[in-house]
């Protein structure tokens, strides 16, 4: 999974703390984390596409939430930033080599099996959490950090 899941993941939380308000431009986003803006603003264009963020066009726009934090997997984030594709793709590579033969019987390889089933697990885990989910742990395990987060951005727009 590549790196701009968490970023989106993160960037939605930080939408999601700011308010639905106003929106917040890409740059202010990246400069959160330390980010490259140019390869965030991607991320955010696909979270756009997928309906999770709304993109706000002239000098005062950005982006904000769509949707309401409850309404956003993490399975709907990371689907928009790495596309439905299963992430493990068997080629059959038990077919090649000196024993290599497609199967007699047309049943798919055991560790194509084993991965779809794991990858079924791990999807449906995303599929059951949402942004609001992680939002009240963040504020129950560090409960300072969402009425920080809405400091810093609200400090950039004074």
């Amino acid at each position: 999974m590549s790196g701009g899941v968490e970023w989106a993941l993160h960037c939605c939380l930080n939408l999601a703390w700011t308010g639905g308000e106003q929106a917040v431009p890409a740059a202010r986003l990246a400069a959160f984390h330390d980010l490259p803006t140019a390869y965030l603003n991607k991320q955010m264009q696909a979270l756009a596409r997928e309906g999770i963020v709304s993109s706000v066009p002239g000098p005062r726009g950005g982006f904000r939430l769509a949707r309401a934090p409850e309404d956003i997997t993490l399975m709907d984030v990371v689907t928009a930033i790495e596309g439905p594709e299963p992430a493990f793709r068997c080629t059959e590579i038990r077919e090649q080599g000196p024993l290599g033969e497609p199967a007699a019987d047309g049943s798919r390889c055991l560790i194509d099996r084993a991965m779809r089933r794991a990858e079924l697990a791990w999807r449906r885990e995303l599929a059951a959490q949402t942004l609001a989910d992680v939002m009240k742990n963040v504020e129950r395990d560090v409960p300072e950090v969402p009425e920080r987060t809405r400091r810093w951005f609200a400090d950039a727009r004074a």
